[in-house]
């Protein structure tokens, strides 16, 4: 197997393909591992991410388009306008099978056009065409568009107006709905001038051993729909990611009014039962995937009535509702439904949000500030501020690029109250109730993200194992690692990552064996790859200045104790266990991998 590269070269309007060795792709497999090895041996240190120079890289993996579980998916990889180092970004849907089709894995895009300019992929033709007409417009018209000069059966990767106006949580939208949100990865595209890239492929997607693959595939099928979070009727089936709302908020570390406690009293409201009871519509699924966890929704009366689309997930609901203190439905929906119009992380946005209204409260911003008052719980008030935030007008435009840079020109201590992590703002788990998912975002290589290393599917979910959330002990060090290089081996193989609440690394491998064709490929080799990613992308963010000042929480985490709930009194120990981490993984006091390390990953 090797990985078939698409270069772009958008300040000349050029392109041209290239193989890359297999030896390469078994270290790195694909996706985030083939991505990081391109940016780390290509992207000069210092590089300013909006700079032509900068480079993105859009991969599929060796499990992409085939008939394994969940195989829908991309990685987008390149510097990171809100933290400065590496970062990747994933999502879901067809593009990228689509894309497989045209006969490419990857695209490694540099320079930046003259003009708006979109790129037509089709059966190995390349086309750079004028986007003029799409610049300023709002995702959906634009995919229609663009579908409408092409194919109208082809598949859109595009940035929104946000991306335009490069926003620092600017997302990169597929197929309308569907995002590889986090760190700012649309607006590197709009410094680029670069509106979508539309794909439409008949080519057949090669695996070496149809018949492994199939059965390992067959054995992954098999343990998917005997488990209790991912099976037909399961919980990610029936309610969708929303499911996780009351279960954090029982365990008290749902993120609550900008994470001052971890129970929101009103999460039900807005949770993926209630979701179920008002306007959901229908499931949707990214390619080959069994468990549906999408949902499409419609709001039917009130305020937002007409509101609809695809779709609500756990985190979206988390940061317009915990976060922002909002618990009325449609206007969470109405949140998320600007979000995916103008191309916005929704994470992000809604944290920033939850900042600016303690800000508010706190008497540190005012109504002359911002416009209007901005008080928890004021659902109009959230939405108002999520569209001036997606236009960059007015107050939105202070608040667009973050809570760092936000609180760069607020002042007035308002820093502390930044819920973020290396630039980038935390998701929905408040760390001092789940010890292993804090470690995990003190050290997660693109700052404050969930799924570096998905801890809470063991802590809070018991999948595919249960831990004690509250236990700071040298295992849940060993569990984060375990997570973390998991996790990066399936970013590049490339599947979704929710299989992993029911398959584990030795099924993965039998499907990587079975495409690949790799004799001796066990799981032991997976986890090393993942290992070895992970060590690459350190290496990347430490030549970009990052060291052991950036593996941190935010000082309300480690030294405000939980004020109720069942984590009441906690704080995380973070500076404990961060000692305990860099020994095991064996990095540096400074968190870098050591000679010895490098070495022996083949790095």
């Amino acid at each position: 197997m090797s990985g078939k590269i698409l270069r772009i070269d958008l300040t000349s309007e050029s392109f041209k393909g290239e193989e890359t060795d297999e030896a390469t792709c078994r270290k790195f497999l694909g996706g985030r591992g083939l991505g990081a090895k391109i940016l780390y041996d290509e992207l000069p240190a210092g590089t300013d991410p909006f700079s032509a120079e900068n480079i993105v890289v859009i991969a599929t993996g060796p499990l992409t388009g085939t008939k394994t579980p969940s195989s829908g998916r991309h990685v987008v990889i390149s510097k990171s306008p809100a933290t400065g180092g590496m970062t990747f970004s994933s999502s879901g849907g067809t593009w990228a099978v689509e894309f497989r089709k045209t006969g490419y894995d990857l695209i490694v895009l540099k320079g930046k056009a003259e003009k708006p300019t979109y790129l037509w992929i089709s059966d190995g033709f390349v086309e750079f065409r004028d986007a003029s007409k799409f610049w300023g417009k709002q995702v959906i018209e634009a995919d229609d568009g663009i579908r409408a000069e092409t194919d109208e059966e082809a598949k859109v990767l595009q940035i929104g107006i946000a991306g335009e106006k490069k926003s620092y949580m600017a997302a990169i939208l597929n197929e309308k709905y569907r995002a590889a949100g986090r760190t700012g990865l649309g607006a590197v595209l709009g410094s680029k001038n670069l509106k979508a890239i539309t794909v439409k492929g008949t080519k057949e997607i090669e695996v070496a051993n149809s018949i492994a693959m199939r059965r390992a595939a067959d054995k992954a099928m098999k343990i998917i729909l005997e488990n209790a979070v991912t099976k037909e009727d399961g919980a990610l089936h029936t309610y969708g990611t929303a499911v996780l709302t009351n279960i954090m908020n029982g365990l008290g570390i749902y993120p609550t009014r900008n994470f001052q406690t971890g129970v929101f009293a009103d999460a039900e409201k807005i949770s993926g039962e209630r979701m179920a009871e008002t306007i959901f519509v229908k499931r949707t699924a990214c390619f080959e995937c069994p468990m549906e966890c999408g949902r499409w929704i419609k709001v039917d009366e009130g305020k937002y009535a007409g509101i609809e689309g695809e779709s609500l997930e756990y985190e979206t609901t988390w940061a317009f509702g915990g976060q922002c203190g909002v618990s009325e439905l449609d206007a969470l929906a109405k949140a998320n439904y600007v979000c995916n119009e103008y191309g916005v992380d929704t994470i992000s946005c809604g944290n920033t949000i939850g900042f600016a209204m303690e800000l508010f409260e706190r008497g540190i911003l005012t109504k002359d500030d911002i416009g209007f008052e901005l008080n928890f719980g004021d659902a109009d008030a959230m939405v108002r501020m999520t569209e001036l935030i997606a236009k960059r007008e007015g107050f939105g435009d202070v608040l667009a690029d973050g809570t760092v840079k936000a609180a760069e020109k607020i002042g007035k201590g308002s820093d502390y109250y930044a819920m973020q992590v290396k630039g980038l703002e935390l998701p929905a788990y408040d760390p001092r109730g789940a010890m292993g998912i804090g470690l995990n975002f003190a050290t997660g290589n693109r700052g404050g993200c969930h799924v570096t290393g998905y801890t809470i599917a063991a802590e809070a979910v018991g999948a595919p194992l249960k831990v004690d959330p509250l236990d700071a002990s040298d295992d849940k060090v060993d569990l984060t690692i375990l997570f973390q290089d998991f996790t990066a081996a399936v970013d590049s193989a490339v599947n979704c990552l929710f299989l992993s609440f029911a398959v584990g690394a030795e099924v993965w491998a039998e499907m990587i064996a079975g495409v690949a064709g790799w004799d001796g490929y066990d799981v032991e080799e997976f986890l090393t790859t993942g290992e070895r990613i992970y060590a690459l992308e350190r290496m990347f963010n430490k030549r970009a200045g990052f060291g052991r000042k950036d593996d941190t929480l935010p000082e309300r985490l480690i030294e405000e104790p939980m004020p109720d709930g069942p984590a009441k009194g906690k704080v995380h120990p973070l500076d404990e266990l961060l000692k305990v981490y860099y020994d095991k993984r064996g990095y540096d006091h400074e968190g870098h991998p050591t000679y010895a390390k490098l070495k022996e990953l083949g790095l």
